[in-house]
């Protein structure tokens, strides 16, 4: 093979190795999963370079020399831990992408599939107007009570309908979260989540909007939080927000057994079992148990070793 012909294929090599250069596989295809993760990653690495610079810079204002060496230092340290937070975020994306395909997320919303949206009575996760959830259970923070409160309250989101529940959570006695989460349910019984208006609190004063999103702004997508037919092994999206909210479910039992823990203490035999997991946070892990006629009852964080079990329910005329 002539020289010539050798440099260009290798600079054809390096330049598929790039980000904005389609990876074409030989049926022809290509992966827009694995090309979205490999963008994420290139973006994470200069938002590293760029909090390191700016930890640095403050640490340069500090007078007494002990203490600006340990604020160097800890920058140094925060930087190398967020390095491997986004390689870790990029090897949790790729995983997934084995499991969902290399097609884009793009799921098609159309209004006219959504006829009486509000109208959410799929069994695993029924959502009726004047109805509340109430979880509870210990944190490391503290004591939780959450409440997750079905409103009559709407919102149009790709012109689509959504019922709005108010969603907070008390730990310690403190109110540190509230969240506006937005659902809809399709014609064939899917239920939808179409994005969060999430505000973290503290003293009474907003801290954070962490995790907020609403489909079709910035490239938000919906995602399914509980499908029509659920089978195990399904794997799918609840949301789709780069970098935002990218949480992933998959069904691992149809037949979880289950006792409500307070009245009429109900013996399940057939509730759904989910492992959950998001490419923002790789080390974390949960499973969900929904039960018909109830959704999810329980939460079981693997990760940090706490559950938060449902309680109760009130309902309001």
């Amino acid at each position: 093979m002539k020289r010539k012909t050798l440099i260009l294929l290798g600079l054809f090599c390096t330049l598929c190795l790039l980000d904005n250069v389609p990876v074409v596989y030989a049926e022809g295809g290509q992966n827009y999963c694995k090309a979205t993760a490999r963008t994420m990653r290139r973006a994470c690495k200069p938002n590293v370079q760029s909090d390191y610079l700016i930890a640095r810079a403050t640490c340069k204002n500090i007078s007494d020399t002990v203490a600006r060496d340990a604020c160097l230092g800890q920058a140094k340290t925060d930087m190398k831990d967020a390095r491997q937070t986004c390689r870790d975020q990029y090897q949790a994306r790729l995983s997934a992408c084995n499991r969902l395909g290399g097609t884009r997320y793009d799921p098609g919303i159309n209004p006219a599939n959504f006829s009486a949206s509000t109208t959410i009575n799929n069994p695993l996760f029924p959502l009726v107007p004047g109805t509340t959830f109430i979880y509870e259970g210990d944190t490391a923070e503290g004591f939780e009570h959450e409440e997750f409160v079905v409103t009559s309250n709407t919102k149009i989101i790709l012109g689509v309908t959504c019922l709005e529940v108010r969603d907070t959570s008390v730990v310690g006695g403190e109110l540190v979260e509230d969240t506006l989460d937005w659902f809809a349910q399709d014609n064939e019984g899917n239920v939808w989540y179409f994005g969060e208006n999430a505000k973290q609190l503290s003293g009474d004063l907003i801290v954070g909007v962490e995790g907020s999103w609403t489909g079709g702004v910035d490239g938000a997508q919906p995602g399914i939080i509980m499908k029509a037919l659920p089978a195990i092994g399904d794997y799918y999206r609840q949301e789709f927000s780069l970098d935002t909210a990218e949480d992933i479910a998959e069904v691992i039992s149809l037949t979880e057994p289950f006792t409500l823990p307070f009245a009429p203490f109900t013996v399940f035999s057939n509730c759904l079992k989910t492992e959950e997991t998001s490419p923002l946070e790789p080390d974390n892990l949960e499973n969900k148990i929904y039960c018909p006629g109830y959704g999810n009852v329980f939460t079981n964080d693997i990760s940090a070793g706490e559950t938060l079990p449902l309680v109760g329910i009130t309902t309001e005329p």
